[in-house]
């Protein structure tokens, strides 16, 4: 299962992307996060439906530091991405 997501909220500076990558090594989901010039966070996930869902989950609130106000989210074509990488 794959799944993108586009953070909207006060997200960058907050420690979202290193946040992100923690978690989704503890679950064994890959993929990548980056920060956008538009000030959001992007993330794709790879991995077991249970795992991807709760990355996804993560991201609406993301760490304590960030103030989300949308996860916009959408289903991807697996691309057999190893490992989770901070863009």
């Amino acid at each position: 299962m794959a799944r993108r997501v586009v953070v909207r909220g006060r997200v960058q500076g907050v420690f979202f992307r290193d946040s992100t990558e923690k978690e989704a090594g503890s679950r064994g989901v890959s993929g990548w996060v980056r920060n956008r010039d538009d000030g959001t966070v992007e993330a794709a996930f790879e991995g077991e439906p249970d795992a991807v869902e709760a990355m996804v989950e993560f991201c609406r609130s993301g760490p304590s530091r960030a103030d989300v106000d949308d996860v916009e989210v959408s289903e991807e074509e697996p691309e057999g991405v190893e490992g989770f990488s901070v863009r």
